[in-house]
């Protein structure tokens, strides 16, 4: 039995199909098998259980679930898809390889698609694929570092987006960067601030 600690964003492994709870879209049980990865979604726990979504062929495509601890196989986190060994020839991987030359002052991973696709190998990767990026926040970012880190980014093969990780939840860097104030998504629902990283006050 592994003992698991769940982020959102990290991909499940699950022991067997059935061990996808809550999920009532007919494309699951046409398309989706537990040789595919499960992703963490930003839920309340349940009953112990750990809010998950499913990813079909097309973007429209997610169903949401629950999944029991016990029921995991393996984890993957978005830091440890940054090394590709795999897909290269594809723009969003090359763009990792450049991220990986440069010592950022943060964990930082993959997500959405190119983690996906560098986890499964599957192919849901296309030449024109966004790029998602998280990074892991304890505390508040230093100018200096967005910066160089904003200046990387344009110049890469194709676009990339920023999710930065607080332990009150997650938020788009370039909605901080435009105006200062987030939509915080939570597991308890989305909600305004200037200070993600602040605790919601009652």
């Amino acid at each position: 039995m592994m003992n698991i600690t769940a982020r959102p964003h990290d991909l499940l492994w699950l022991r067997h199909d059935t061990a996808l709870l809550g999920v009532t879209d007919p494309w699951v049980a046409e398309l989706w098998h537990c040789q595919q990865p499960v992703v963490v979604r930003r839920d309340v726990m349940k009953q112990g259980l750990i809010p998950v979504g499913v990813r079909g062929q097309a973007r429209h495509q997610r169903a949401a679930g629950w999944v029991a601890p016990t029921e995991v196989v393996r984890v993957v986190s978005p830091e440890m898809l940054v090394v590709p060994r795999q897909l290269n020839h594809h723009p969003t991987v090359q763009a990792l390889v450049v991220l990986r030359q440069h010592h950022w002052p943060w964990e930082w991973g993959v997500t959405g698609s190119t983690g996906f696709a560098l986890a499964t190998g599957l192919p849901v990767l296309h030449q024109d694929s966004d790029l998602d990026l998280l990074i892991r926040a304890p505390n508040p970012l230093r100018p200096a570092d967005v910066a160089h880190w904003q200046q990387v980014l344009s110049t890469l093969p194709c676009r990339a987006d920023s999710q930065i990780e607080t332990p009150q939840g997650g938020f788009a860097l370039n909605e901080w960067l435009r105006s200062g104030r987030v939509l915080l998504k939570t597991a308890t629902g989305p909600r305004l601030t200037d200070n993600p990283w602040a605790e919601e006050t009652p």
